[in-house]
């Protein structure tokens, strides 16, 4: 387009004595959308493609700047593809459900829905407003019916695979957003990871998806992700947490307290171990006080105290229960079990460190080898018994603590003298020989909780049928929809239990009285998929066609915080491998490189006496910082921006004062990408300066009559020294740059460092240098300014007489032709201190770079007519003479 077009377009004012964002940026916005500029190129526009995404944010009305950080890092990454020439997909959405709009509707009285539509808009003119290349066309919202039809329709095909169903558990429960949290949803306090409150445990009748049938693959393909940051690689192999060892059996002794009960019927108790080798040491079993076998296996004089007991830990928290620093409680059921090693019996216990999600929900105790084992022995006058002793030590009496070590095996039977790592194979070897056991590998990953008893959520699409039992909505019935209009109390559960006109529908197989499933899904499970939809958005037909997932997938580079190590990556992994077991995708991975960016602090005062935050703004004096209140000393240092900490600052009062444009460069200037970021006023002013420099170098090169060719012609030539310096600044700057945007070595801030460094040069030497290689200069510039400040960039392109959109060009490439220097600085040094330098020939060698430096006026000067005693030439660096 030529100038004059694009600037009837925008209606930008030609004013150019100063840079005014505000007059520029909001035009180059319009015009982008009217012109498609960000628009995802059809399947038949050929070249490479690039998927660049951001995690996308729940909608809570309001951009904080760790928003503007993810997001302009996504942006710049996926402007430099398309001016790389790649096909870019970038598009944007919204992790709609979940409990605050809920929460609103209760304290406001709004519809959950209306809320969160309205918090939309409000956040996408917030986004374009920075100016990001997103293409709104694929924009989805996870809450809209035509989004989570096809979360209803991927939950079918897990639930036909046998990977959904339903079985009684304990759960973590929220009461103050009365709902269950999966266990990644409870933090190390044992509290609720969204509304802070203290988890309890409770029994319901929940949906699980079988996240465990997967575990060994999530783990094993961690290998694959050599793009993903290796902490985050490390989170994830923790939390699956593969444990090899042994599945033991133990009998129920017969007469134990039958008295009545059915334990009888239970011919043993299961325990997973990774030390078979100290099966000879066992002197207790202790079950999770959640373990079905309890209440059969109590003695009724135990009863009492057993129920108490049960009692007692269920208001626990898991954390809570299994800290190394708490004391491990239990009581005996009064009842035992066969070693059937050994022959001995053994009494059964419970105690709070054992819990029923993990392993079998028992285990068996090997104080004498087991610290945690020891301490509950030893509070209980148990047993403990050595049964592995340290290679070379003679046995001994035990002497205060657990070995928990290798070593050779003693009180064994056929295994004493082995070496522990040998016993441990040939004790699982009799064990399945005699059908005591087996060889198993288990992992810490527990089934997936999905059960929510909120409204704001996709609904189960599952009818329970008297008849039928629990059968699917049919897929043709999809999306079944969230009722509107409700009343919300926030008691007594979900909403939609108590809405009959919804709850009472006929089964889809009998045509009977039926009632829907109440229960609405984790918003993890919206998330798990989104990335997959923006390939293809407007399909009416299927959530995607795997050919245009196949198009643009795997996610070439996905960027967002280390907080989702766990759960988001872990179950998009999830989704991603069973939809490519349903024949859905093609592919192992969803996100071929990850960038955890840090997190934006600013300076943040707390009274270490009440530890309550005090605003900056009431703050009088930074340098001897008060509380306004009470005048108490303020402790100052940085901390994540927040409302509760009065630390925030906001985008929108950034972009009025600056622009849109100096709060990106400051962002990607201030820090490199995965570090956290320490804001400072005084660095946003100074990005600002520096893009008011670029706009006077630029248009003080209009205003002298250069503009840039169209077409570009053939490469510029240098004929001059000035002009030398100035190529060589220009493609030296263009390969330092294309080093620090390598796919996966992002460093943005020493890449704006390079657009400053390259500005100063050009300041000295563009008026010297004829109109060739100035073009060359200034079009280079602007185009490698265009994904940082692309509202500057295009403006400045514009001024110059730049073809078409600046978005539009091709990436520089460095000539290294230019980048060859005829001369270097020789550092001299007289007596180790430099005294100067000179500009000496690139290829001299010791000899002459000798000659030169004795030659020099500097040597003259500092020598002072004496010959100096030793000379120390450093080719191509320095000449230090000695007198």
């Amino acid at each position: 387009m030529a100038e004059s077009d694009t600037r009837s377009s925008t209606g930008i004012s030609p004013d150019s004595s100063r840079y005014r964002p505000d007059a520029i940026e909001a035009g180059w916005q319009r015009h982008w959308l009217e012109q498609g500029l960000h628009r995802t190129p059809e399947p038949g526009d050929g070249g490479d493609t690039f998927y660049a995404l951001s995690m996308f944010p729940y909608p809570s009305g309001n951009l904080h700047m760790g928003h503007v950080r993810n997001y302009v890092i996504t942006d710049v990454i996926a402007r430099v593809q398309r001016l790389r020439g790649r096909q870019v997909l970038h598009p944007m959405g919204w992790d709609a459900f979940g409990l605050p709009a809920e929460n609103a509707a209760i304290e406001r009285g709004v519809d959950p829905g209306d809320w969160t539509d309205a918090n939309i808009a409000q956040m996408r003119a917030q986004l374009q407003r920075l100016g990001l290349s997103i293409d709104w066309d694929r924009e989805v919202a996870t809450c809209h019916a035509d989004y989570y039809r096809w979360t209803q329709w991927l939950f079918l095909q897990f639930h036909e695979a046998g990977l959904a169903y339903r079985k009684e558990a304990t759960v973590n429960w929220d009461p103050i957003d009365q709902t269950v949290l999966a266990n990644e949803q409870v933090d190390g306090e044992g509290r609720s990871w969204r509304s802070g409150a203290r988890v309890e445990k409770r029994q319901l009748r929940q949906w699980f998806l079988r996240i465990t049938d997967y575990a060994e693959a999530l783990l094993d393909d961690l290998d694959q992700l050599d793009g993903w940051p290796e902490r985050v690689r490390t989170m994830q192999s923790n939390w699956i947490g593969r444990s090899a060892g042994a599945q033991l059996h133990f009998p129920i002794m017969e007469p134990a307290a039958a008295n009545g009960n059915e334990a009888g019927n239970e011919k043993s108790i299961t325990v997973f171990t990774t030390r078979p080798d100290t099966i000879y040491g066992v002197s207790y079993l202790v079950l999770a006080p959640e373990h079905p076998l309890v209440a059969s296996l109590t003695a009724p004089e135990q009863r009492l105290a057993v129920e108490a007991f049960c009692d007692l830990v269920s208001a626990q928290s898991e954390q809570e229960r299994t800290a190394e620093d708490q004391p491990k409680r239990g009581v005996p059921l009064g009842s035992s079990a066969r070693n059937p090693f050994n022959g001995e019996t053994i009494p059964i216990w419970i105690a709070d460190y054992v819990l029923a999600e993990y392993g079998t929900g028992a285990v068996m105790g090997v104080p004498a080898h087991d610290q945690r084992d020891f301490v509950f022995a030893r509070q209980y006058e148990l047993p403990v018994k050595r049964v592995i002793v340290p290679e070379g030590a003679r046995e001994e009496a035990y002497d205060g603590g657990a070995w928990t070590s290798g070593g050779r095996l003693v009180h064994s039977g056929p295994f004493d003298g082995l070496e522990a790592a040998e016993a441990r194979a040939g004790i699982v070897a009799l064990a399945e020989a005699k059908g005591w056991g087996e060889g198993k590998v288990s992992y810490r990953l527990r089934d997936w909780l999905i059960s929510r008893q909120r409204y704001w959520g996709c609904p189960i699409p599952m009818i329970h049928c008297e008849r039928c039992g629990v059968v699917p909505v049919p897929a043709e019935q999809l999306p079944v929809e969230l009722p509107r209009d409700l009343a919300f109390s926030g008691k007594g559960g979900s909403p939609l239990s108590q809405l009959e006109s919804w709850v009472n529908v006929p089964c889809p197989c009998c045509g009977e009285a039926a009632r829907r499933e109440t229960d609405t899904m984790d918003t993890f499970i919206c998330s798990s998929w989104y990335y997959l939809r923006y390939s293809d958005p407007h399909n009416t037909q299927l959530p995607f066609e795997r050919s245009a997932a196949d198009r643009w997938l795997p996610v070439d580079q996905y960027v967002g915080g280390i907080e989702h190590a766990i759960l988001h990556l872990l179950y998009s992994r999830f989704f991603t491998k069973v939809l490519r077991d349903r024949g859905l995708l093609s592919f192992d991975e969803p996100f071929q490189r990850l960038l955890t960016q840090g997190m934006v602090q600013a300076i943040t005062y707390k009274n270490p006496q009440t530890g309550k935050y005090v605003a900056p703004a009431d703050v009088a004096d930074p340098a001897d910082p008060r509380d306004p209140i009470d005048g108490e000393r303020l402790d100052t240092f940085y901390e994540k921006m927040s409302k509760s900490k009065y630390n925030g600052v906001d985008p929108a009062v950034v972009i009025d004062r600056y622009g849109a444009d100096t709060a990106r460069m400051f962002i990607l200037f201030k820090a490199p990408p995965e570090k956290d970021l320490e804001w400072d006023d005084a660095d946003v002013e100074g990005q600002f300066r520096f893009l008011q420099r670029l706009w006077r170098l630029v248009n003080g090169a209009v205003a002298r009559g250069l503009r840039l060719p169209t077409p570009p012609g053939a490469p510029a030539e240098a004929s001059t020294q000035a002009e030398q310096e100035l190529r060589r600044a220009v493609h030296g700057a263009i390969a330092a740059i294309d080093d620090d945007l390598a796919p996966g070595h992002y460093q943005f801030n020493t890449a704006v460092s390079e657009l400053m460094k390259l500005s100063n040069v050009m300041a000295a030497q563009l008026e010297a240098a004829g109109e060739p290689v100035a073009s060359e200069a200034l079009s280079a510039l602007v185009i490698l300014l265009a994904p940082f400040a692309p509202h500057l960039a295009e403006e400045l392109w514009q001024r110059l007489g730049g073809d078409g959109s600046v978005h539009r060009q091709r990436w520089p490439m460095a000539n290294p032709t230019a980048l060859i220097q005829d001369t270097v600085p020789l550092v001299i040094q007289v007596k180790g201190k430099v005294r100067g330098q000179l500009e000496v020939p690139a290829d001299a060698d010791a000899a002459t770079l000798e000659r030169l430096a004795l030659e020099s006026d500097i040597a003259r000067k500092w020598l002072e007519g004496q010959a100096p005693r030793r000379v120390i030439v450093v080719p191509g660096k320095l000449v230090n003479l000695v007198p």
